[in-house]
């Protein structure tokens, strides 16, 4: 099965409309008020269906000035334009401005169509057929068949259908990996159905029970059902007109403009990079921060311009330059756009995405230059290790990658495979890269943030790893554990429960500190089942101070003081003896409360209840009630 997207173009009246019903028998007006004035209002959809499993998919345009925004939402996936002229009145202004809309697409092939051939002699025929060519002479139309056609009478028709065929059989297939796509075109209900959504499939393929997601709204739905051409279908192809019943949406949710994909993998965005070309013949030149009519696919959002290369842009020049956009964008590099001029409203020019979430350089930086010329001009190595490297030491998801840069799935996993292959990127785990220069910078941050530590607290024996991997850039966890990971493996640090320290540190104490320790320690193991408060212990100690002094930290950090509750802290040892009391007692008696706790040690409720309450956190006990019973195994 292959299917070929034609799009129609020319001025209003010129008998577009007229020519696609001649040659499908399907009337492309389907609104009531396009009925009643006799013009397109919207776009218009028929298809023909050829031997051989060639579908030719037509998208019917306005051609009305007022509507040219619905024909920029037609024309986004088309493979081939159909340019349509009335032999009795030639070239017209839309004519034209449709023309400059295809080639700023970079439609590359299609023909052209002079209708209402019965209308005018064979010598003006003759004379609009050269004129046409003229027309055409430097665009991608330039030798494309110039067809005479006669909608009232058939003339023509047979022609311009074999002409048609031959152009779609000559158009190369779609490339299948990529990452499906649907940009809406029309939202509707159905009763009994629900919400239904239509587009050009312009990649991939969307399956029945898919889980997707419409962009940029985020909104995730179920796929119902999928018809092509009135009829069920169980999958829909790249190229395909297509009708998606969504499954847990609302239709007041969604709206032209959106884009319907799988889930996680397109990135909804507020600025974009990628090439600016002003047609010869725009109106005056693009200053920087101009106001403008920026048409993705079929969505049309306002932006302002931002030159990179300039403060203005001549009619007929090129340059690179970021849109700063009033509204989420869904694109991917590589993908058209046209420009339109905010006030009056015609089309000035077009370009090509080259980065759909830039990274943050200031604009006028010659390091954002550098980078948008690599990803126009590198190789599809570069291009990626550059994305790659732009996320910083964050590292990023495949998924996430997927919907950042021009490749698809497969030649995605290709080309990573072959950057780690050359050490240019890393992989964190199966489906997280992050690029060695961040990854090096991230190493050199931890190792000095380490260093720094100890040198400030050089009684603590580690830092905690949350407040390491905060200081040192705060990088996504798993790039942060991979990093530990291979420092480890270095034997350049050492990670001991929740602490990390260098390898090479280590607490030492001076006589006069040793002595301190010594004392505090004798405290609370002599204190038993009731010891003293931190700040009793550390003054008879001869220091002043609370549980955070770096000294009563040293027993803390050793294990032999354990923190009962707030400034609670008991000796390990004694711990150990009231524990081993504590389940001698309850092998005895079965069950105990409070005031057995209180008998068995000789102490107060302020050490027997937060006591049995750390027996029960350390499972040794179970409260039933107001009593503790043995925990069982």
């Amino acid at each position: 099965m292959k299917h070929v997207v034609v799009g129609t173009a020319g001025h209003i009246d010129h008998g577009k409309t007229s020519l696609v019903r001649a040659l499908t028998g399907i009337d492309t007006d389907r609104l009531p008020e396009e009925k009643a004035r006799g013009i397109t209002i919207d776009l218009g959809f028929a298809f023909l269906e050829e031997p051989g499993g060639l579908t030719i998919e037509i998208v019917d345009v306005p051609g009305h000035e007022r509507f040219v925004r619905n024909m920029l939402a037609g024309v986004g996936g088309i493979d081939l334009a159909m340019l349509v002229i009335a032999a009795d009145e030639g070239v017209m202004p839309q004519t034209r401005e449709h023309l400059a809309i295809c080639s700023l697409l970079h439609i590359k092939t299609g023909l052209v169509v002079l209708t209402k051939a019965d209308l005018v002699e064979p010598d003006w025929l003759e004379l609009v057929r050269d004129d046409v060519a003229g027309l055409v002479r430097d665009t991608f139309l330039a030798g494309a068949p110039i067809v005479a056609a006669s909608s009232r009478t058939g003339a023509g028709l047979d022609e311009l259908r074999a002409a048609l065929r031959a152009l779609a059989e000559a158009v190369p297939p779609r490339v299948s990996d990529q990452l499906p796509r649907l940009p809406i075109d029309r939202v509707f209900t159905v009763k009994g159905f629900g919400t239904v959504v239509t587009g050009t499939l312009a990649a991939g393929r969307l399956a029945v029970d898919d889980r997707v997601q419409v962009y940029p709204k985020g909104v995730e739905a179920k796929i119902r059902g999928l018809q092509a051409h009135g009829r069920p279908v169980a999958q829909a192809l790249a190229g395909q007109r297509t009708a998606i019943n969504l499954q847990g949406v609302e239709r007041a949710a969604l709206e032209r403009g959106d884009v319907v994909a799988l889930a996680g993998t397109l990135v909804p965005t507020l600025l974009v990079d990628g090439t600016l070309e002003l047609l010869a013949d725009a109106p005056r030149p693009v200053r920087t921060r101009t106001r403008v009519r920026f048409h993705v696919g079929t969505s049309e959002i306002m932006a302002r311009v931002l030159l990179l290369e300039g403060a203005e842009l001549e009619p007929g020049g090129r340059a690179l330059a970021r849109f700063r956009l009033e509204a989420p964008l869904v694109a991917l590099p590589g993908d058209r756009f046209v420009v339109r001029s905010y006030s009056p409203i015609v089309t000035i020019g077009g370009g090509t995405l080259l980065d759909v979430d830039p990274p943050r350089f200031k604009r006028k930086a010659p390091a954002l230059v550098a980078h948008l010329t690599l990803l126009r001009q590198g190789s599809p190595e570069e291009v990626l290790e550059e994305h790659v490297r732009h996320v910083g030491a964050a590292g990023v998801r495949l998924a996430a990658l997927s919907g950042r840069v021009p490749f698809g799935p497969e030649r995605l996993r290709g080309l990573l495979e072959r950057l780690q292959a050359a050490g240019r990127v890393l992989a964190v785990d199966r489906d997280w890269f992050v690029h060695p220069e961040a990854f090096a910078r991230l190493r050199a941050q931890a190792l000095a943030t380490l260093e720094a530590f100890h040198r400030a607290s050089p009684l603590r024996p580690g830092m905690s790893r949350e407040e390491l991997r905060g200081r040192a850039g705060a990088a996504d966890e798993r790039v942060f554990a991979f990093l530990l990971g291979a420092l480890d493996a270095e034997g350049v640090v050492r990670t001991e429960r929740d602490k990390v320290r260098l390898a090479s540190h280590e607490v030492r104490l001076s006589p006069e500190q040793q002595r301190v320790v010594d004392r505090l320690e004798e405290q609370f193991r002599l204190a038993g089942a009731a010891p003293p408060s931190p700040e009793e212990a550390l003054g008879q100690a001869g220091v002043r101070g609370d549980e955070e002094h770096e000294l009563f930290q040293v027993l803390l950090q050793a294990g032999t003081l354990v923190r009962v509750k707030a400034s609670l802290y008991f000796h390990a040892r004694a711990l150990d003896a009231i524990q081993d009391k504590l389940v001698a007692m309850l092998r005895e008696r079965k069950e105990i409360g409070p005031a057995d706790i209180k008998d068995l040690l000789g102490v107060s409720r302020k050490y027997a209840i937060p006591l049995l309450e750390f027996f029960d956190q350390r499972r040794v006990t179970t409260r039933v009630g107001e009593r503790r019973v043995l925990r069982g195994p």
